[in-house]
């Protein structure tokens, strides 16, 4: 019997952004070759762009 995929975890923009008082801060590193606006995934080794598929290893 196949086993069933684990279902994604939707990441929702108020999730990627920080409000305090009238100054908003973003939250996630942003993909320094897409540009603002392309918010790069947080694993526990590496950030990674969705959309380009930059990478950066975070060093241990």
């Amino acid at each position: 019997m196949a086993k069933a995929p684990a279902p994604k975890k939707s990441i929702q923009k108020k999730d990627a952004y920080s409000v305090d008082g009238n100054k908003i801060t973003r939250t996630k590193p942003v993909c320094p070759k897409c540009g603002p606006g392309v918010f790069m995934a947080t694993h526990k080794d590496r950030v990674s762009c969705g959309n380009c598929g930059y990478t950066e290893f975070k060093q241990n």
